[in-house]
């Protein structure tokens, strides 16, 4: 029997790991990428809140990439998405251009929503991201809506909605469970586990043993997710949008994350540990998981890697110089895009 390659030893690690059948080189590879142009592009917005480009409220993805990543690989055109105000990194999984992203946090005229909506509100009819939300849990029942808009017509499109395990304690999240199963809605629950809320351990917030598990009250099935390894967190999104396309109803995916930063810009996170924090990004960072994946694997090089990260670098480093350049909106604008 002839010897398997090392690219080939390396895939079946990744599929064995994350139980996917039809993971490819190029796949990994991509997985790679479009987390690694999230964490760059939110350190970059990170400085520029900094040097007061971007104002308002603003709070980073650094640490969560895995999630939105992991899913957005589940998805089909015609699916649908809906968040929190902790959207940027939900907002380049789905497609949309760094370059209208950073515009818009930084209130200017070439953003998503001209302007107008900032870090917590832009939206893309386009890509079916429905926002960007700042109302704790409010996106949740809107997710429902968007579901049941594709269950009336029909098709087989779902709507993911991402909560955070703060939300999940919000009473519209029940209302919701209990509307969605009666009605067997195509919507996917995803809730961002990142164990803090704003800034409570969820073990000092709930008595729940899960957050998924209190779905099962209503009929609704579910799972806990690692959410720092983005083969695992794909893998449970097939089943997932297996069982919602379907037609069985909701399923909940609740994926366990970590933010290393805090919960916005504002927020020295002193209720942590410095030490906890550097525990994770050494022990469990999902990029550089499937870093090692790849390298182990044989499937890319250190400067394979390298490469990929100076054309990132390059991607965010262009949409802030378009941020920056872009004029900030006319005032004519604040009688647009309103309902009376």
């Amino acid at each position: 029997m002839a010897s398997r390659k090392p690219a080939e030893a390396g895939i079946e690690a990744a599929v064995e790991k994350g139980g996917i059948s039809n993971l490819s080189k190029d796949e990994l590879l991509k997985h790679y990428r479009d987390m690694l142009l999230i964490r760059r592009f939110e350190e970059k917005a990170g400085q520029l809140y900094g040097m007061g480009l971007i104002g308002g409220f603003c709070h980073l993805y650094i640490g969560q990439e895995a999630v939105v990543v992991g899913l957005e690989a589940c998805t089909k055109p015609g699916d649908k998405r809906i968040t929190s105000y902790r959207d940027h990194g939900h907002m380049l999984a789905s497609g949309m251009e760094a370059r209208g992203v950073m515009a818009e946090l930084t209130g200017r005229e070439g953003g998503y929503s001209k302007g107008k909506g900032g870090s917590m509100h832009m939206f893309s009819k386009e890509k079916h991201f429905y926002g960007g939300h700042g109302i704790v849990g409010a996106q949740v029942p809107l997710g429902a809506g968007l579901a049941l808009s594709d269950w009336y017509k029909g098709n087989d499109n779902v709507t993911f909605t991402y909560f955070g395990d703060g939300a999940a304690n919000q009473g519209q999240v029940y209302e919701t469970y209990n509307m969605a199963e009666l009605w067997g809605l195509p919507v996917i629950f995803v809730i961002e586990n990142n164990q803090y809320a704003m800034g409570t351990s969820v073990k000092r917030s709930t008595k729940s043993t899960t957050l998924y598990g209190r779905g099962l009250a209503y009929g609704i099935p579910g799972e806990q997710v690692d959410g720092m390894d983005v083969l695992a967190v794909k893998a449970a999104g097939e089943r997932a949008v297996a069982h919602a396309r379907a037609g069985k109803g909701p399923y909940i995916l609740e994926v366990m994350t970590y933010r290393y930063r805090g919960h916005s810009m504002s927020d020295p996170a002193k209720y942590r540990t410095r030490e906890e924090v550097q525990k994770m990004k050494d022990e469990k960072d999902a990029i550089e998981h499937v870093r090692d994946l790849l390298v182990s694997g044989g499937l890319a090089t250190d400067d394979d890697l390298k490469a990929i990260d100076r054309e990132i670098k390059a991607i965010v480093s262009d949409s802030a110089d378009f941020a920056k350049d872009s004029p900030e909106p006319d005032a004519s604008e604040l009688w647009t895009d309103i309902y009376a």
